[in-house]
Protein backbone atom coordinates (compact mmCIF):
# COMPACT_ATOMS: atom_id res chain seq x y z
CA UNK A 1 0.00 0.00 0.00
CA UNK A 2 1.13 3.48 -0.58
CA UNK A 3 -0.10 7.04 1.05
CA UNK A 4 1.38 10.52 0.12
CA UNK A 5 1.60 13.27 2.11
CA UNK A 6 3.43 15.69 3.90
CA UNK A 7 5.75 14.79 7.11
CA UNK A 8 5.00 16.73 10.09
CA UNK A 9 6.28 15.33 12.81
CA UNK A 10 9.59 12.99 13.78
CA UNK A 11 9.60 11.37 16.57
CA UNK A 12 12.45 9.97 18.76
CA UNK A 13 14.23 7.07 17.77
CA UNK A 14 13.68 4.24 19.72
CA UNK A 15 16.60 1.73 20.38
CA UNK A 16 16.69 -1.41 22.00
CA UNK A 17 18.09 -5.33 22.04
CA UNK A 18 15.56 -8.27 21.33
CA UNK A 19 15.05 -11.35 23.68
CA UNK A 20 18.20 -13.06 20.64
CA UNK A 21 20.31 -10.12 21.89
CA UNK A 22 20.33 -8.65 18.19
CA UNK A 23 19.85 -4.83 18.43
CA UNK A 24 16.80 -2.97 16.93
CA UNK A 25 16.03 0.58 15.96
CA UNK A 26 13.03 2.03 15.45
CA UNK A 27 12.14 5.66 13.69
CA UNK A 28 8.49 6.62 13.99
CA UNK A 29 7.03 9.67 11.78
CA UNK A 30 3.90 11.41 11.29
CA UNK A 31 2.46 12.08 7.76
CA UNK A 32 0.09 14.38 6.87
CA UNK A 33 -1.92 13.02 3.36
CA UNK A 34 -2.80 15.85 0.77
CA UNK A 35 -6.25 15.64 -0.12
CA UNK A 36 -9.34 17.84 1.04
CA UNK A 37 -10.11 16.36 4.58
CA UNK A 38 -6.13 15.51 5.11
CA UNK A 39 -5.62 12.88 7.53
CA UNK A 40 -2.67 11.87 9.85
CA UNK A 41 -1.30 8.90 9.70
CA UNK A 42 2.02 7.28 11.84
CA UNK A 43 4.26 5.28 10.66
CA UNK A 44 7.70 3.33 11.80
CA UNK A 45 11.00 2.34 9.85
CA UNK A 46 12.33 -0.52 11.46
CA UNK A 47 15.91 -1.68 10.91
CA UNK A 48 19.26 0.61 10.92
CA UNK A 49 19.32 -0.06 7.17
CA UNK A 50 15.79 0.96 6.45
CA UNK A 51 16.35 4.42 8.31
CA UNK A 52 19.67 5.79 7.18
CA UNK A 53 18.23 4.92 3.61
CA UNK A 54 14.71 6.63 4.00
CA UNK A 55 15.77 9.99 5.60
CA UNK A 56 12.49 12.31 6.18
CA UNK A 57 12.57 15.65 6.98
CA UNK A 58 10.09 17.80 8.65
CA UNK A 59 7.88 19.09 5.74
CA UNK A 60 8.69 17.05 3.27
CA UNK A 61 6.46 15.39 0.83
CA UNK A 62 6.85 11.70 0.60
CA UNK A 63 5.33 8.88 -0.88
CA UNK A 64 5.43 6.14 1.56
CA UNK A 65 4.99 2.19 0.91
CA UNK A 66 3.86 0.29 3.53
CA UNK A 67 2.93 -3.07 4.86
CA UNK A 68 0.06 -3.04 7.71
CA UNK A 69 -0.20 -5.40 10.96
CA UNK A 70 -2.14 -6.09 13.88
CA UNK A 71 -1.58 -8.58 17.07
CA UNK A 72 -3.19 -8.96 20.07
CA UNK A 73 -2.09 -8.13 23.50
CA UNK A 74 -4.29 -8.73 26.72
CA UNK A 75 -7.47 -8.97 24.97
CA UNK A 76 -6.24 -5.93 23.00
CA UNK A 77 -5.43 -5.44 19.26
CA UNK A 78 -2.64 -2.92 18.42
CA UNK A 79 -1.48 -1.77 14.45
CA UNK A 80 1.21 -1.26 12.92
CA UNK A 81 2.20 0.79 10.08
CA UNK A 82 5.48 -0.25 8.54
CA UNK A 83 7.06 1.16 5.92
CA UNK A 84 9.58 -0.58 3.58
CA UNK A 85 10.09 2.40 1.06
CA UNK A 86 10.11 5.97 1.24
CA UNK A 87 10.41 7.91 -2.23
CA UNK A 88 10.67 11.87 -2.29
CA UNK A 89 7.89 13.50 -3.88
CA UNK A 90 4.60 12.36 -5.00
CA UNK A 91 5.17 9.42 -6.76
CA UNK A 92 1.70 8.71 -8.16
CA UNK A 93 1.62 12.23 -9.72
CA UNK A 94 4.76 11.89 -11.05
CA UNK A 95 3.72 8.78 -12.30
CA UNK A 96 0.58 10.03 -14.43
CA UNK A 97 2.65 12.57 -15.96
CA UNK A 98 5.31 10.53 -17.07
CA UNK A 99 3.06 8.99 -19.70
CA UNK A 100 2.11 12.17 -20.99
CA UNK A 101 5.49 13.35 -21.35
CA UNK A 102 6.37 10.12 -23.41
CA UNK A 103 6.34 11.19 -27.71
CA UNK A 104 3.08 9.54 -29.20
CA UNK A 105 3.67 7.70 -32.56
CA UNK A 106 0.55 8.28 -34.37
CA UNK A 107 -1.37 4.77 -35.82
CA UNK A 108 -0.70 3.75 -39.05
CA UNK A 109 -3.85 5.17 -40.93
CA UNK A 110 -6.57 2.26 -41.84
CA UNK A 111 -6.73 1.56 -45.51
CA UNK A 112 -9.40 2.76 -47.16
CA UNK A 113 -12.40 0.32 -48.51
CA UNK A 114 -12.77 -0.14 -51.98
CA UNK A 115 -15.16 2.18 -53.55
CA UNK A 116 -16.56 -0.62 -55.25
CA UNK A 117 -17.70 -2.46 -52.94
CA UNK A 118 -21.01 -1.75 -51.30
CA UNK A 119 -22.49 -2.54 -48.23
CA UNK A 120 -24.66 -5.96 -47.37
CA UNK A 121 -27.59 -5.92 -45.53
CA UNK A 122 -27.87 -8.72 -43.58
CA UNK A 123 -30.50 -9.77 -41.14
CA UNK A 124 -28.42 -10.47 -37.94
CA UNK A 125 -31.73 -13.07 -36.82
CA UNK A 126 -31.77 -14.70 -40.34
CA UNK A 127 -29.66 -18.47 -39.85
CA UNK A 128 -29.94 -18.80 -44.12
CA UNK A 129 -27.39 -15.59 -43.82
CA UNK A 130 -23.73 -15.86 -43.94
CA UNK A 131 -21.31 -17.80 -45.27
CA UNK A 132 -22.46 -20.87 -42.80
CA UNK A 133 -18.62 -20.95 -41.09
CA UNK A 134 -20.01 -19.81 -37.74
CA UNK A 135 -19.54 -22.05 -35.05
CA UNK A 136 -22.46 -21.16 -32.88
CA UNK A 137 -24.75 -23.50 -31.64
CA UNK A 138 -28.02 -21.60 -32.91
Amino acid sequence: MEVVGKIIQVLPLQEGVGRNGNPWKLQGYVLETIENYPRKVHFEVFGEDRIKNNPCAIDQIVTVSFDIESREFNGRWYTSIRAWKIQQGDMTQQAAAAPAAAPVQAAPAAPAAPAEQAPVNVDPFDATAGDGTSDLPF
